[in-house]
This record gives structure tokens, C-alpha cells and sequence, in this order.
């Protein structure tokens, strides 16, 4: 637990120190790396992204992980997952992105768990993980990410793809929403577009019947189902 408190802290640190440095970056090339972690690293927790639904025929399919890169060799630690998970519980505000959160703060806190940290620890924890989700987050899991003040934020599918597929959204961008958070302390570094030929997919049915379903899924009355 102190080697990950230490490493946190020299993060955070890092972070503070090259506030400048706050951008939108899409992430398309093979061989592009940011911040030293290769696009095959990104590739994968995006993919980790994707497998943290239920199953890949989810109507909502938004899944995202949040991991820590910072002081790790190879691909780094996945610290949770989270789904959109508002349908079955009644709660709107549950998109993948905050049950993240909300998964990680207890699992950062649970005095039975790997790390043990205080209320205030976990919270200082958020500003050395990178969250990846599967799709642009609207612009309340935006702010959230900003609140956390995540290191950074790794999305998929662009906003625009989703409206484009017939999604109903608030129209604000990721990179807008950040720009208006110049007051915070902790900036965060946005990168769009990772491995979206492979997200896009998993939103692009719903709303076009002749779309062909996810890997494992087929069609029944008009929606795709586990197969």
C-alpha cells in the first residue's frame, strides 16, 4: 500500500507540474504513444472497455475501466470496471462512467480490499488513473471525470458518431466541457478516438435494423440478443 500512496503522489505532482500540457489528442496511428504508453496498451483497455458489459448485446452498451499506468510495467493495474447500469436500477445518473467511480471509490476504501485507503487518500488516488470508456461521455460523466481530476480520460466512439447513429444526447463535446474546467487543480489530459472502428460497432444497431449485431449476438424482434 505505501509503494502505491508513493507512486500516487509523484503522479500527482507530475501532473500539477505540467498543466500546460492539457489537450485533446485522437489516438489513431499504430505506432503513436502518449504520455510513453503505446497505442497496443490503449488498444487493449479499450477493449477491456468494451468486455466490462454484462454481455456485448446491452442495449445502452457504454462500459468503461479505470487503471492505473503510473509506476507499472507492461499494461498497468485495472483498478474497476463499470457499465451503464440506469435501466435496471431506476437511477439516470448511472452511466458507465460514474459506476466506475462509484466502484473504484470502494474498492480504493474497503478496509478488506488490496488498498486500504482513507476517504481523502482515494480521492487524491483519482488525479494518477486513466479511465477509459468505449464512448465520449456526455457532459455530466465529463465534468465528473474533471472532478476526480483523472489523469486522464481515453475514450472510443466520438459524440458525433453517436448522434449520427441516432443516440438522444446533450450535445456538448468532451473537449469543451474541459475547456471551461481551467479552474481546477488537477488537469487532465483528453485522448479521443481509440480503437473507435472497434467501439462503434456496439452502438451503431440499435436504431438501424439492418446493422448486423455484436459478436455473439442475433437479431429477435428487431433487437439483438445473446445468441
Amino acid at each position: 500500500m505505501l509503494k502505491f500512496l508513493f507512486t500516487l503522489a509523484l503522479a500527482a505532482h507530475w501532473v500539477i507540474a505540467h498543466n500546460h500540457q492539457r489537450r485533446n489528442i485522437p489516438l489513431t496511428e499504430p505506432n503513436l504513444a502518449i504520455n510513453g504508453i503505446p497505442f497496443s496498451t490503449r488498444a487493449y483497455w479499450m477493449r477491456r472497455a468494451n468486455e466490462a458489459l454484462p454481455n456485448p448485446c446491452q442495449f445502452s452498451a457504454f462500459g468503461s475501466v479505470i487503471v492505473n499506468h503510473t509506476g507499472n510495467s507492461g499494461l498497468g493495474e485495472l483498478i474497476c470496471t463499470g457499465a451503464n447500469n440506469n435501466t435496471a436500477t431506476g437511477n439516470p445518473t448511472l452511466h458507465a462512467e460514474i459506476a466506475a467511480i462509484n466502484n473504484c471509490t470502494q474498492i480504493l476504501t474497503s478496509p478488506t480490499g488490496p488498498y486500504r485507503l482513507t476517504p481523502s487518500q482515494a480521492s487524491s488516488a483519482f488525479t494518477s488513473l486513466t479511465i477509459y470508456t468505449n464512448a465520449e461521455s456526455c457532459p455530466m460523466c465529463a465534468s465528473a471525470i474533471r472532478w476526480a481530476g483523472f489523469k486522464e480520460y481515453v475514450y472510443g466512439t466520438p459524440l458525433s458518431t453517436l448522434i449520427e447513429k441516432g443516440w438522444g444526447q446533450i450535445r456538448i463535446p468532451s473537449a469543451e466541457v474541459f475547456q471551461q474546467t481551467f479552474d481546477l487543480p488537477h488537469p487532465s489530459r483528453l485522448i479521443g478516438g481509440v480503437l473507435a472502428n472497434e467501439t462503434d460497432p456496439f452502438f451503431s444497431w440499435q436504431f438501424d435494423p439492418d446493422f448486423p449485431c455484436p459478436t455473439g449476438c442475433g437479431r429477435v424482434d428487431g433487437r439483438c440478443r445473446a445468441s
